[in-house]
């Protein structure tokens, strides 16, 4: 019996579509990323392997698309409520341990500083409690990235503790680099912001 419960392929909140990938999103991946990289670059290792060509991307939003079918890893693309417009990258990631996701999330460059992130991240949490059946959902990061520290703060998240070096450098050859890591548990989900300072997804 599997221990975490499957998430929906979709999910619609107030402003945003989070939606499983398709091949044909590709293009557009690629353009925000590449728009992005000097804000990308500072925190997110995976960013340094950028530009890549879009045939790279669209393989890697294949797998993402299989292993989001196989109930392994739930990794979904931000979008305008008209899917016109891609905004970032945002998934409820297993690699935790048993009853727990861990949430990921990026915003591209020219959509900073609106709340789409923790527009995102709000709707996880609902997710992973209310469809995944998840005990404790938790999101990782490094300290120094204070724009992205707000986001769980504002939802009801409590800081548990700080692991030391314990996410790798963002360029090869840099220095492992620290995670906060801030957890909302389900005894306290229920009264967070998570759960009742926006509409349900839909």
């Amino acid at each position: 019996m599997e221990r975490v419960g499957r998430a929906p392929e979709r999910i619609v909140t107030e402003r945003l579509v989070l939606r499983s990938y398709e091949p044909g999103d590709a293009a557009a991946v690629k353009e925000a990323i590449d728009s992005s990289l000097d804000h990308l670059r500072v925190f997110m290792d995976w960013a340094w392997l950028a530009p890549e060509p879009v045939e790279v991307v669209e393989e890697r939003l294949g797998l993402f698309g299989t292993s989001f079918a196989n109930g392994e890893d739930f990794v979904y693309g931000v979008f305008t409520p008209d899917e016109g417009e891609y905004v970032g990258g945002a998934g409820l990631h297993r690699r935790v341990g048993p009853r727990a996701l861990e949430i990921g999330y990026w915003i591209r460059s020219s959509r900073l500083r609106r709340g789409f992130a923790t527009e995102a991240a709000a709707a996880l949490t609902r997710v992973a409690f209310d469809s995944c059946g998840v005990e404790r959902v938790e999101i990782r990061i490094d300290p120094a990235n204070v724009a992205s520290i707000g986001v769980p703060a504002k939802l009801g998240y409590s800081l548990e503790q700080t692991l030391r070096e314990e996410l790798v450098p963002v360029r090869e050859g840099g220095p492992r680099r620290d995670a906060a890591v801030y957890v909302l548990t389900a005894d306290a989900y229920p009264s967070s912001p998570a759960a009742t300072a926006l509409p349900a997804p839909g």
